[in-house]
């Protein structure tokens, strides 16, 4: 328990880090988020008294490091914000420090927590069962490719698994929709979420084509990690020690090889799980679903910093979570691993 509350309380320092050199990368990019945001609404031209009036409100026009501090807080540095800092006092506190990620730029009236809670209702739901396909399918055709190295199925198995590993997402999701969508066996609904008077057959119609391209990269490049380490298992000489003594090679395999092989497996969960949670992108703009993968792309486009920085932060975060618990269940499977 000391180990794992050292590693959240690590958790803050980290993310401020990212939380910076995010801000300062976003500032150095092409693009002006007031000119994008007053170009968006029909003007013609931009009015300069605008720009400046837009660039005031959202502290665009003050140095780099009070924008910073104003995002990560306590402290609101606006001019409505905390009177120490030569603001009104209608509003003292705010920032990442306190739970405010601040209203989007381009719409003012949405607070972009409540917006990032909303698209992460879609996004955890279609990883997390991305993630338990990929692993309920990974680990078997790794252990029978293992285990019958050489053989008929070990060649298809590798040669599936590579091709399933080089084919881009965007290009396998936008087969899929033609082979099961209306073009096609018209079996599956390809576009958009389900309403919310939609039975829970059409909410799990419309995830299967998305969770299937969200886990079969994560499936190909596991399933290889796992062959690869059970066959390293198999070589070493304890195994060898276990099948001179006379014991059942199911035993062999499953209470020796196996629990050593799949220590890798489990510290390839600090990537994979928050790879899916931040890196849907591609597969939330082919599929239209509002998650928080295209909720990024779409600030970064609009050059919404308060909606890239939250996204940015939220991906350090779970890749921090993930990180923990690959180390919890490394030591779950490895008595030998003891955290001081």
């Amino acid at each position: 328990m000391a180990y794992v509350l050292r590693r959240l309380a690590l958790l803050l320092p980290t993310l401020l880090g990212i939380t910076f050199l995010s801000f300062a990368l976003l500032h150095l990019a092409p693009g002006d988020p007031a000119e994008v945001a007053l170009a968006g609404e029909g003007r013609t031209a931009v009015d300069a008294e605008a720009l400046a009036r837009f660039r005031a409100a959202y502290l665009l026009d003050q140095p780099l490091w009070r924008q910073v501090l104003h995002y990560l807080g306590p402290f609101d540095l606006s001019a409505d914000g905390h009177e120490w800092f030569g603001g009104s006092g209608a509003h003292s506190f705010g920032g990442l420090l306190v739970g405010d990620l601040k209203n989007e730029i381009h719409r003012p009236h949405v607070r972009v927590v409540d917006e990032l809670g909303r698209r992460l209702s879609v996004t955890v739901p279609l990883a997390a069962a991305a993630l338990l396909l990929a692993y309920l399918v990974a680990l078997p055709l790794g252990i029978v490719s293992a285990l019958r190295k050489g053989s008929a199925f070990d060649r298809v198995a590798t040669g599936f698994v590579l091709v399933l590993y080089c084919v881009p997402v965007f290009w396998a999701g936008l087969c899929l929709q033609l082979v099961f969508g209306a073009t096609g066996l018209d079996w599956l609904p390809v576009v958009g979420m389900a309403g919310e008077g939609a039975t829970l057959g059409e909410r799990l119609a419309r995830a299967v084509l998305p969770v299937v391209c969200l886990a079969y990269g994560s499936l190909a490049y596991l399933s290889r990690q796992m062959r690869a380490g059970l066959l390293e298992q198999l070589s070493a000489d304890y195994v060898r020690a276990a099948r001179a003594r006379g014991l059942p090679e199911r035993i062999v395999v499953g209470r020796h090889a196996l629990r050593n092989a799949l220590l890798p497996i489990a510290t390839l969960f600090a990537g994979v799980f928050p790879a899916l949670i931040g890196g849907s992108v591609i597969v939330e703009t082919v599929f239209d679903l509002p998650g928080v993968g295209r909720y990024a792309y779409e600030g970064l486009q609009q050059r919404d910093y308060f909606v890239v920085l939250a996204t940015t932060t939220l991906g350090g975060a779970m890749t921090c979570l993930g990180i923990l618990v690959s180390d919890l269940l490394g030591a779950a499977l490895d008595p030998r691993i003891r955290h001081g």
